[in-house]
């Protein structure tokens, strides 16, 4: 079958299936389990409708629980487990911890992931608010945003592949084409730098992937808060003397303060899983490993179910805290 008739076809019974499920489990709840007739209707009804909403909860409980709850519990269970010949497992404890822990590519795919934590972010955040603010004065702004937002449509694997053209390296005697090394060569460069290749530079090199794809992210959501800023504040400002750096940094910034730490934390969380552009661009090598390429490694190339489950569990429980503070956060804020 054709594609794009696939896609239709998929479209028709996915949307079929949820108006049927609907239109059905009310007809058995209304007319089967409590049907609203004879002395008891007044009740059935009551019940019925304390029922319903876990109609309509149950299709996303079902998936919640089939695709994140069964391999959390998976994980932990193949995290302490190991693989043994013929088939089956065995229970080892913490051996594959003690072993994922004794391997210096595991502290090196560690140091990273926190070298990414601190610079990833930070940048992306700053430049995003930096591009909020300079956009709104422009007339050209929307436009503006929209370029800037642009890598957002791009996947990581795309812009890891854009980008390695930048840092590509041709022999001296060719010309570059590589944007890096033509700009290298031209001020005077001896020869091409094979850029992806020299330790702690080739991670700064990964993470401006990341950065320009997360900045136009950081500017829309910092752009419409600053937009939401009473214009009152700011004439009052301007008004006793602040000029344009003491009107942004005394009187935006603190009023967009908790905006910009859901911005900081949502792109933590992504750092904390970052995998597709290092995978694409040096696949861990030349020291630039993190902890989510380290998993593949061993769960895919080394076939070790256990310890790359144990680095599993180490991303989740690395994630786990800014996800429980960003849900604190964001009760405390509807209330």
């Amino acid at each position: 079958m054709h594609p794009a008739l696939q896609g239709l076809l998929t479209i028709f019974i996915g949307v079929s299936g949820c108006i049927g499920y609907f239109y059905f489990s009310n007809q058995l709840l209304d007319k089967v389990i409590f049907p609203a007739k004879g002395v008891n209707a007044g009740r059935n009804i009551n019940r019925a409708n304390m029922v319903r909403p876990w109609l309509f909860l149950a299709p996303a409980l079902i998936a919640l629980g089939l695709y994140l709850a069964y391999p959390v519990v998976e994980t932990i269970r193949l995290s302490v487990t190991e693989r043994v010949p013929g088939g089956g497992y065995k229970f080892v404890g913490m051996d594959n911890y003690t072993q994922m822990f004794s391997e210096p590519k595991f502290w090196e795919a560690l140091r990273n992931n926190f070298l990414w934590l601190l610079i990833v972010p930070a940048m992306s955040t700053a430049f995003g608010l930096l591009a909020a603010q300079l956009t709104d004065r422009i007339k050209w702004g929307a436009l503006a945003k929209s370029l800037i937002f642009m890598p957002m449509a791009i996947s990581f694997v795309g812009a890891a592949v854009i980008w390695k053209l930048v840092y590509d390296a041709r022999p001296i005697d060719q010309e570059q084409i590589g944007i890096l090394n033509a700009i290298y060569i031209a001020f005077g460069g001896t020869e091409p730098q094979q850029w992806l290749t020299i330790p702690i530079w080739n991670s700064l090199f990964l993470m401006a992937v990341l950065i320009w794809i997360q900045t136009g992210f950081a500017m829309v959501i910092l752009s419409a808060a600053l937009r939401g800023i009473p214009e009152e504040t700011v004439e009052a400002a301007i008004v006793d003397g602040a000029g344009p750096m003491q009107v942004f940094f005394k009187i935006k910034v603190p009023q967009i303060a908790g905006t910009i730490v859901v911005v900081w934390t949502t792109i933590t969380i992504t750092v904390l899983k970052v995998f597709d552009i290092v995978f694409a661009m040096t696949n861990g090598q030349w020291q630039t490993q993190v902890l989510a390429n380290y998993m593949f490694d061993k769960l895919f190339r080394a076939n070790d179910w256990g310890v790359g489950s144990a680095a599993a569990m180490i991303i989740m429980l690395l994630v786990m805290p800014i996800l429980v503070w960003n849900v604190v956060n964001a009760r405390k804020e509807m209330r």
